[in-house]
This record gives structure tokens, C-alpha cells and sequence, in this order.
């Protein structure tokens, strides 16, 4: 079998590439990351991922700020906190909610418990109170006092206030008039000052013990109460809330600074980077086959010609130009695919095909053909092109990673596309919010894990197909 020489049928190469333990490999990774691809854009359409990338409407304002994937837990030897929800709207175990009228007025007294169990053996990360009130603006607005009911049966005051607006929120975790309220509350009732390390969620959800005042504070599991007791003034009008105890861990791959699920970014970072690295590995080799295969051919000043533009390409500085398009202009990923494509047109890959080619335009059979007429578009097509094809697709499979990674670097630069959720762009924003020093590992190493998947099975894939159209690499 000459390199060449040989007609690849599709089943032949299959057969020869699943010979290789690399082959195999890269096939099941690649049958994963375009199953993934499919599942991806069948299920979160662009512009929906994009809107949830985006964080439209507050849509994660329920999520846990900087939380770690669940399977974090397999390394901590925790049971880590999930996020609580209790929605007096609800009518679930564990909510009570009771409206008395006063007779000959219209003062209505209401009276809400919501109680939750918390078993976990870590703080939580935040605590939330979300009103749904129906109020009269221009009129009194209610009057709420809230009380945290512990497991033990200590009842904490929390606050007393107007209300301000029907969907206001009570942030209890930074509120200082609450943390200063509870801790004076301890001092005076429990007779415990507790250090400026503690947090208002390790008051409520710790053992309340001499200890806090080194700041050492133990979860005290069981069953918690958010007791309400609202006074409205007006007939119709109703207090609701939604109570959300924050987790720190949260789903596969956890959630960013903005509260987003990067599992949305993981997953449409996979069709973007295959399209991204398929499209342009693609086009430019055929595009540099056929400018290679002209070259050869005709020699002569078309040679001359082609071979001055490509070593003009090939001292022109590809990423510094390419980032500097990207920053004056904000290219959506589809121009930086043009752009990259227009950069790599005349590349080094037009020589070394070239040399194939001048080697080729010699065999006995090419003469044959031009001696019975063949045309010079019909030797190049049926003659030429086939036979230096075979040896190009590893290389073209290949070149694939390189691409992948361009668009992850320029991403990572801040100059990718500014709306699609991609790996870059999850680096990019775990870099400026310093995940690393804080400790956010996996927000770091999940996309790169993919890109090094992804690199890896083109790379095998391409090392597999050399093998099989180089004799010369194959195994003894």
C-alpha cells in the first residue's frame, strides 16, 4: 500500500481506526461532547440561553451567590447546605397562616408560621425574606414583627418595621439593624457577647453558647420557625412572604458571583467551541487545498504569485491582529469565525500541500490524462485532489483543538463574543472575580476540563488517522 495510492473507503478507515485503542477513545468523547451539542441546543434554544446568561428578571435572585457543585461533598466529607425554600402561598406542611378580623374595624391581624428542618453540617450562605404583599399605597402599609423560633423553642426577635413597598426584601444575612438587633437581643437574654466574626446566620442557625464569643459557633440541626405577625388597616389587604435559606452547594456545577448556574455556560460552551473548531479547521483546509493545488499545477507566475501572498501571510502576526479587530469592533462569534478564516486563508499548510502536488502532477496516470485530452479543471478535481486528500484529514482533524482554544483565549481576553455563554468567557469571569485566591476552584477547572477533553479527542483522533494513511507511523 503506497501513502497515497490507496482509495480510503469510509468503512475501511472505521474498521482500521477502532484497531487503535486512541481511536476508540476519541470516538466516545466525540460521540459525547455532539450528543452534549444536540442535548444543548435542542433544550435551551440561543436566545433563551443567552436571556438566562443574562439573568433577565432576576430569574436567579433564589440561588446561592458563589456556591460549589454538590459532588464537592465526596471531598469535604460534609453534608453540605442545599438551598431552603418556604412559601407562605403554599399550602404544604409546615405553613400556617391565619387572618383574625377586629370586629368594627378594618384592622386584620395575620399570623404565619413556616417551619423548615435543617439537618446540614454547615452554615448556610445567606438568608432572604421575599414579600408579596396587597397594600394600598397611598394608605397605611402593614405592620410586620418577625420572630426565628429555634429548634430548642428559643424565640429571637428579628424586626419590626412599615412596610415599604409590596415586594420588598429583607436581607437578614447583611442587614446591620437586624444583626444588631439579635445581638443585643443575646447579650440581654442569654448574656453572650458575640465576636464581630459572627454572622447573623451563625446566630440563627448555631448553638447559642458561651463560645460565640471566640467566634466558635456549632450547627444546630432540627426543626426551624419563621413566625410573622402582620397588622393590615384596610379590608382586601394580605401579607405573603417566601423564605430562602441559601445553600452553598448547588447542582453539577455550581452557580457564579451573579447567582447563575454555570452548568448553562458548560453546556453551550460545547456547541459553540465544535462549531467554532469544525467550521473554521474545515474551511480553511479546503480553502488552502484548492490554493495549493492551483499553485502547484499551473506554476509559472500563478505560483509566483500565490507563494509572495502566502509568505506575506505568514509574517503578518495572526493573534495580535485579530485581537486588536476584536477590541475596536465587539465581534459576535460568527465574524471572529470569518475573520479568523480570511487571517489563515494563505497559511503554511498551502506549501507543504504545494510540494505534494508538484510530486503528484509527474505520475504515469496524470500524463495519461492530459494526453487524452483531460482538462486542467478535470485532472485537478478527479486526478490531484484525491490523492493528497487522504494524507491532509489528520491534519485538518487535528488543527481542530487550536481553534477550540483561540476562541477560548479570546474570550478569556474579554474580546469573544459578548452575549453567548463559553468557556473563555466563565475563565474570564472567575479570573476578575478571583476565584482562586477565594477558593472557587471548580469555577476554574470545569471549562477547562472541557477544553482539554475536547483537545484531547481531536488530538487522538487526528494521531489515529495519521497512523492509518502513513504506514510509517503504524503500529508494530
Amino acid at each position: 500500500m503506497s501513502e497515497v495510492g490507496m482509495e480510503y473507503s469510509l468503512k475501511g478507515v472505521m474498521r482500521e481506526l477502532l484497531s487503535y485503542k486512541s481511536g476508540v477513545a476519541s470516538l466516545l468523547i466525540l460521540i459525547f461532547l455532539i450528543g452534549l451539542s444536540i442535548y444543548t441546543v435542542t433544550t435551551i434554544p440561543p436566545q433563551k440561553a443567552i436571556a438566562m446568561w443574562r439573568g433577565e428578571n432576576n430569574m436567579w435572585i433564589e440561588n446561592p451567590r458563589n456556591a460549589a457543585p454538590e459532588w464537592i461533598e465526596y471531598f469535604v466529607h460534609k453534608h453540605l447546605p442545599r438551598t431552603i425554600k418556604v412559601d407562605s402561598r403554599e399550602k404544604s406542611f409546615g405553613i400556617v397562616k391565619a387572618k383574625t378580623p377586629i370586629p368594627e374595624t378594618n384592622i386584620t391581624q395575620i399570623h404565619i408560621e413556616m417551619s423548615f428542618t435543617y439537618d446540614y453540617d454547615d452554615f448556610p450562605s445567606e438568608v432572604n425574606i421575599f414579600f408579596h404583599a396587597k397594600y394600598n399605597a397611598s394608605e397605611n402599609a402593614p405592620l410586620v414583627r418577625l420572630y426565628w423560633v429555634k429548634p430548642d423553642g428559643t424565640k429571637i426577635p428579628i424586626k419590626e418595621f412599615n412596610m415599604r413597598d409590596p415586594n420588598q426584601i429583607l436581607y437578614l444575612s447583611v442587614d446591620q439593624s437586624i444583626y444588631a438587633g439579635i445581638t443585643s437581643w443575646l447579650m440581654k437574654e442569654k448574656h453572650i457577647k458575640a465576636a464581630k466574626t459572627v454572622t447573623t446566620q451563625q446566630i440563627l442557625f448555631g448553638k447559642l453558647t458561651p463560645s460565640l464569643s471566640q467566634g466558635k459557633v456549632e450547627v444546630e440541626k432540627g426543626t426551624y420557625k419563621l413566625v410573622v405577625d402582620a397588622t393590615t388597616y384596610n379590608k382586601g389587604d394580605d401579607v405573603d412572604l417566601k423564605l430562602v435559606v441559601y445553600g452553598t452547594v448547588y447542582g453539577i456545577a455550581g452557580t457564579d458571583h451573579l447567582r447563575r448556574p454555570l452548568i448553562i455556560a458548560l453546556l453551550w460552551g460545547t456547541p459553540v467551541a465544535l462549531a467554532f473548531g469544525l467550521t473554521a479547521s474545515l474551511a480553511i483546509s479546503i480553502i488552502q487545498l484548492f490554493i495549493a493545488t492551483i499553485s502547484g499545477w499551473y506554476a509559472g507566475i500563478v505560483d509566483s504569485i500565490i507563494q509572495r501572498i502566502t509568505e506575506i501571510y505568514m509574517i503578518i502576526p495572526f493573534l495580535p491582529f485579530l485581537i486588536m479587530m476584536a477590541a475596536f469592533y465587539k465581534l459576535d462569534i460568527w465574524t471572529i469565525l470569518a475573520v479568523v478564516i480570511v487571517l489563515s486563508i494563505f497559511g503554511a499548510g498551502i506549501k507543504s500541500t504545494r510540494a505534494l502536488v508538484m510530486q503528484i502532477k509527474e505520475y504515469p496516470y496524470v500524463e495519461a490524462a492530459k494526453a487524452y485530452g483531460a482538462s486542467d479543471a478535470r485532472i485537478i478535481t478527479f486526478y490531484i485532489i484525491p490523492k493528497i486528500l487522504p494524507p491532509l484529514v489528520p491534519g485538518l482533524i487535528g488543527s481542530v483543538p487550536g481553534f477550540v482554544f483561540l476562541e477560548a483565549a479570546l474570550s478569556l481576553l474579554g474580546l469573544g463574543d459578548p452575549y453567548l455563554p463559553t468557556w473563555g468567557k466563565m475563565i474570564n469571569d472567575a479570573y476578575n472575580n478571583g476565584a482562586l485566591y477565594k477558593g472557587y476552584y471548580y469555577w476554574i477547572l470545569e471549562p477547562s476540563f472541557m477544553l482539554i477533553l475536547t483537545a484531547l479527542a481531536f488530538a487522538m483522533l487526528g494521531f489515529a488517522l495519521d497512523k492509518i494513511v502513513n504506514p510509517r507511523l503504524r503500529e508494530m
